[in-house]
């Protein structure tokens, strides 16, 4: 009988090939600053790091990170590993998170909070399937209400935008073309800085720009010819670089955008200046083209890329619940009363 050997093993290479270079630059931010707290032979970074690693969008994973280092240090001010919380830990962060201001100096949104939520819990769905922790400490978490048709965000009258147009087309070209991308596309300001000067192309007779959305789903936006002399007049021949640059070249920043569209408003006289926001011009794209009895709402909802009509339509009711508000008519005839004659039969 002829016995069986084991065949010679393959020799391992000394240069051994880490898999976390592999990682988007969020996934190895966020390990390597876990691994500046907990240590590099501590699990934490490395399951925190592959979690977001698994995100499909930038914007995700920015958001992921951003809520995870929130929840780590507040679990780390209590004296407990993240991988140790159990359900009161995780109860008593979300009572945190609802009374905690933000930079306006508020507590955030429900919608923020319940995200917040939802994150911490999608990170410990992703660790009970490595087996580090035995289940998922927010599961349990009573979440705050999210109203499916509120929408915080503060819409501008037709006049107000055309004032902001105006301030930002006499302020800069760079300006002008932002603000007529943003307000004419729809697109989310994330998806509008990532663009390089180069990806301005054509198709089937449109201009277009190929916006990378939520979930690492691509779309191309037509963008029309009025915002598209705007943005060639801005990026004047550029075919390198980001599609925003600063004066020192670099690319234009989330937070230096909408520090300068507060500036533009100030200068437009928009009452709400201090809150504005690029998510506004996204707002207005929405309301004013369902405004228009031309557009329907299916095209509207695949423009801004919404899996939903209701989330689309939610924007739009907003709108609705404040200009057809009975206090309106109420208010006038309290107003004809009060200016009739004494006497005069109202």
């Amino acid at each position: 009988m002829t016995t069986l050997a084991p065949r010679p093993s393959v020799e391992l290479s000394t240069d051994r090939h880490d898999p976390r270079d592999d990682w988007p630059d969020e996934a190895r931010q966020l390990a390597d600053h876990l691994a500046g707290i907990y240590g590099d032979r501590d699990p934490l970074p490395t399951i925190a790091g592959g979690w977001v690693a698994r995100q499909k969008s930038r914007h995700t994973r920015r958001a992921y990170v951003r809520t995870f280092k929130a929840w780590e240090e507040y679990a780390r001010s209590t004296g407990i590993h993240p991988l140790q919380a159990k359900l009161p830990l995780a109860d008593a962060y979300a009572k945190h998170l609802a009374k905690t201001p933000t930079r306006n100096g508020k507590p955030p949104a429900e919608t923020t909070q319940a995200q917040a939520l939802a994150a911490a819990g999608s990170f410990y769905t992703y660790a009970a399937r490595l087996q580090a922790v035995d289940s998922d400490p927010f599961a349990a978490v009573n979440r705050p209400y999210v109203d499916p048709d509120y929408s915080p965000t503060e819409g501008l009258t037709d006049a107000e935008m055309d004032r902001l147009i105006q301030t930002a087309r006499d302020w800069a070209p760079r300006s002008y073309a932002l603000v007529m991308l943003l307000y004419l596309t729809g697109a989310r300001i994330d998806e509008i800085l990532a663009l390089d000067a180069s990806q301005l192309g054509y198709d089937r007779g449109h201009r277009t720009l190929p916006l990378r959305q939520k979930g690492g789903k691509r779309r191309p936006a037509p963008v029309p010819p009025i915002a598209l002399d705007a943005l060639l007049a801005y990026i004047d021949g550029r075919t390198k670089e980001a599609l925003f640059i600063t004066d020192s070249g670099r690319r234009w920043t989330q937070p230096e955008v909408w520090k300068h569209l507060r500036v533009l408003a100030r200068r437009a006289g928009i009452p709400q200046a201090a809150t504005i926001k690029p998510h506004t011009l996204r707002h207005q794209f929405i309301t004013d083209s369902l405004a228009d009895p031309n557009t329907k709402l299916q095209d509207v909802q695949d423009a801004v890329s919404h899996s939903d009509p209701r989330t689309t339509q939610r924007y739009n009711r907003r709108r609705g619940m404040l200009d057809n508000h009975p206090a309106y008519g109420l208010a006038a005839k309290l107003a004809g009363r009060l200016q009739a004659e004494p006497g005069e039969s109202s």
